[in-house]
């Protein structure tokens, strides 16, 4: 077939990425296909690019994803990029297209879902509702709240031995600015960002954070971001407490909500069992791909 690959500008460049696009379409000018190519720009992770590739069902394997596969891998290394990562459902046509391309699975993921109208309330409730000695929780929407910015930023580092396998994800790096930009991120796109957070009685900090993304009508389902608590406070259920509190005041404030969306890393053991005790149900897996350059 006659294909024509347009690059595109993205205009919005991110707080920490700016993005490529390409445009496949046939002899007519009428789309068949789209690739993204995410060149993240924060310091720990200059190296590294996260590629989409999108074809329409009926003009798949006639060369639209190879295609757009090269014009995005050519701009990576131009980016002097050292690593593309692209994820796949495992066993779908992309899982298989990647593979076939010199892409490596890396990281292995699963997806779950806790459907709200048979979460077993009575149980989430009074582990929401428990008391943890040192320890209280706060939470906030939008924006962390000033007296408690620089505290849960430097919380994050929660994240930094979180499971990534095989992955060259680097390293990154956390400031109030990073939070700030991140949560307006959620805003411009007409979402909700709501965080509950475990404070230390000891200092004020935040030890431990568990965040929801909610669409803006409060309708279909809800995403995890991130869930974590700092080495020196585990160990106490403070993971199980935000996630449970957050889980309880997502129904109370979004009674039209149908579920909560996570991933979780098949390596992270302690983090897929807190899910399965919370009734959060497997729905799919995929995988991580990753293109040494």
């Amino acid at each position: 077939m006659t294909l024509i690959v347009t690059p595109l500008a993205d205009p919005e460049p991110g707080a920490s990425s700016r993005r490529l696009a390409w445009l496949a379409s046939g002899a007519e000018g009428a789309p068949v296909g789209s690739a993204f190519l995410r060149l993240f720009t924060r310091e720990g992770q200059e190296h590294l690019a996260e590629l989409e590739i999108a074809v329409h069902g009926a003009e798949r394997r006639r060369g639209v994803g190879t295609r757009l596969l090269e014009a995005a891998v050519a701009a990576a290394r131009a980016a002097g990029r050292r690593s593309v990562l692209a994820q796949a459902e495992q066993g779908s046509p992309a899982d298989l297209f990647l593979a076939a391309r010199g892409f490596r699975p890396v990281l292995a993921l699963t997806y779950a879902r806790l459907p709200l109208a048979e979460a077993d309330r009575t149980t989430v409730e009074a582990l929401a509702d428990q008391t943890v000695p040192g320890y209280r929780l706060t939470e906030w929407d939008g924006t962390v709240p000033e007296p408690l910015a620089q505290s849960y930023a430097d919380s994050r580092r929660a994240m930094d031995d979180m499971p990534m396998d095989g992955t060259d994800y680097g390293t990154v790096t956390w400031d109030v600015g990073r939070v700030v930009a991140a949560a307006k991120a959620v805003a411009a796109r007409g979402e909700l960002l709501h965080t509950v957070a475990v404070v230390a009685e000891a200092d004020g900090a935040v030890v431990g954070f568990s965040e929801l993304v909610v669409p803006g009508d409060g309708r279909g389902d809800a995403q995890h971001y991130g869930t974590a608590v700092l080495p020196e406070h585990r160990g106490r259920g403070l993971a199980r407490w935000m996630k449970a509190a957050s889980i309880v005041r997502a129904r109370e404030r979004h009674p039209e909500l149908a579920g909560l969306l996570t991933d979780t890393a098949d390596s992270n053991a302690p983090m897929r069992a807190l899910n399965d005790s919370l009734g959060y149900r497997p729905t799919h897996r995929s995988v991580e791909h990753q293109l040494d350059l």
